[in-house]
């Protein structure tokens, strides 16, 4: 059944990165209504998982909150190094580039949508323990990889083009991160993820998706079009996934 499930998550993905690739005359609209799906899974369901899942203190702090703020640390210190390795390979914003990249980075869009496609494999791992725990716990789960997995297949294409990087390399990682539910619901046949180690990664991961939306995806949405569009888009990326959550609930 978890299996099943994941296949529809599949679809679900799927469909999130034909929405982003359709879209690209109105791509302000499209990086905005992004950022606000990802603060949305961050805030609203990535951090308060991991806060359940990996809850003790480390030093009077929830490690959960200590990992998050490492992964939001860790991106910056990722991009920042890869930017000036690209600088002192000649790389620029020379004339004639405008703005089409803002500078950045390939290599960090593919990061990021490795990263997109890592909790894609969770949200599969957490699927299958869900159902083996049972069937309403099952179909909770369900509801809310299913339903948010929309959101992951558009940050996934998103983030990878965002960054410059071919629509071929777009495409595969949307692949990858519609076939990892699948991936993961079948492997909790073959074992179990403790509970701790995934909150610790949930709550790493978060904090690298809430620098790339905080600091890259927002404020390029607002660049060219600072339009009250592009704000609603946002908030309805961030209600979208409170709608999510409480339906999941």
């Amino acid at each position: 059944m978890a299996v099943i499930v994941a296949l529809g998550a599949f679809l679900m993905t799927l469909a999130g990165g034909w929405t982003a690739q359709r879209v690209t005359d109105r791509r302000h609209l499209v990086l905005g209504l992004a950022g606000g799906l990802m603060l949305g899974v961050v805030g609203l369901d990535l951090l308060p998982e991991a806060l359940h899942a990996a809850g003790r203190d480390v030093f009077g702090v929830p490690l959960a909150l200590l990992l998050f703020v490492a992964g939001f640390l860790a991106a910056h210190l990722v991009e920042r190094l890869l930017a000036v390795r690209q600088a002192s390979h000649g790389g620029s914003n020379g004339a004639g580039h405008g703005h089409d990249h803002g500078g950045r980075v390939p290599q960090v869009g593919l990061t990021a949508a490795a990263a997109m496609v890592g909790h894609s494999l969770a949200d599969g791992v957490a699927l299958g323990v869900a159902f083996q725990v049972g069937g309403g716990m099952g179909v909770a789960v369900a509801l809310a990889v299913i339903t948010h997995d929309f959101a992951d297949g558009f940050n996934t294409y998103t983030l990878t083009t965002l960054y410059g990087n071919a629509r071929r390399k777009a495409l595969m990682m949307l692949f990858a991160d519609a076939a990892a539910p699948v991936v993961g619901a079948a492997s909790t046949a073959l074992f179990t993820l403790p509970e701790e180690p995934l909150g610790a990664y949930l709550g790493f991961f978060g904090g690298a998706l809430l620098y790339l939306a905080a600091a890259e995806i927002l404020p390029e949405a607002h660049h060219e079009h600072p339009a009250l569009s592009t704000l609603m888009c946002t908030v309805g990326g961030v209600a979208g996934i409170w709608l999510v959550v409480g339906l999941a609930d």
